[in-house]
């Protein structure tokens, strides 16, 4: 019996979500997030990737890193219970996981060299900046894509919220539109997932909050049905996951 794996990253995925605050809690909700997933030396080979453009969609396996020390519970509370029913581990897709590892499906965008660097870009990511990866393989629509499975709590994609932009917040989005000219689009589609913590969506009004799309801070808050953005800004500090 292996008592211990070691795992070497062959990747750094590079995205737009810099904190873990907002980003959708499955791939492909958002379908304007794309990520640069860049090679590190040792597997910076382009016959790593041949035949690679004929798979529209991926598998990525990635380590949580940012989470992975905070260790994991036999029972978690998923969001999609409303944080107050508790599963086994196993039985959801929480990050604190005994090995925290995840798995996402994205779409392939094709890969380029770029200043000596081989990357492969993806849409529709779920991933936090700086996201160690550890395998791609290619998504088999006839072997991955089960119609008859069954999700229990999880079957249907959980319900969006209307968003709407704040008089500022349209003046200031003009401010960024030439650097990300895709950011209303980005924004709007983050917030229909409604990342607010479990203990907010059940509440009828909820906010202000903050979160931080590629430089941007975007403020936002909650009243009856409907997420308001109510001012941009660019990010003048550090990161904080």
């Amino acid at each position: 019996m292996v008592s211990e794996l070691t795992l070497r990253p062959i990747a750094v995925l590079r995205s737009p979500y810099r904190q873990k605050f907002a980003i959708p809690r499955q791939p492909n909700l958002v379908p304007q997030a794309r990520g640069e997933i860049i090679f590190l030396p040792e597997f910076a080979d382009d016959n790593c990737l041949r035949g690679l453009e004929t798979f529209s969609h991926l598998w990525l396996l990635f380590h949580f890193h940012e989470t992975a020390g905070a260790g994991w519970k036999a029972t978690v509370t998923p969001p999609r219970l409303g944080g107050r029913t508790r599963v086994g581990v196993f039985a959801s897709r929480s990050m604190f996981r005994p090995n925290a590892l995840g798995l996402s499906v994205v779409e392939n965008a094709g890969w380029r060299r770029d200043k000596g660097k081989l990357i492969l870009d993806v849409r529709g990511i779920d991933l936090l900046d700086g996201t160690p990866l550890l395998d791609i393989k290619p998504y088999l629509p006839w072997a991955d894509a089960v119609p008859a499975a069954r999700g229990r709590w999880a079957e249907e994609a959980p319900p969006r919220l209307e968003v709407a932009f704040s008089d500022a917040a349209q003046r200031q989005l003009e401010d960024f539109r030439g650097r990300y000219p895709e950011l209303e689009a980005f924004i709007r589609a983050v917030l229909q997932q409604d990342p607010r913590p479990a203990q907010d969506v059940r509440r009828e009004e909820s906010g202000p909050f903050a979160m931080l799309l590629h430089e941007v801070n975007i403020h936002w808050r909650v009243a009856a049905g409907t997420c308001t953005v109510l001012a941009l800004e660019p990010w003048p500090g550090e990161v904080t996951p």
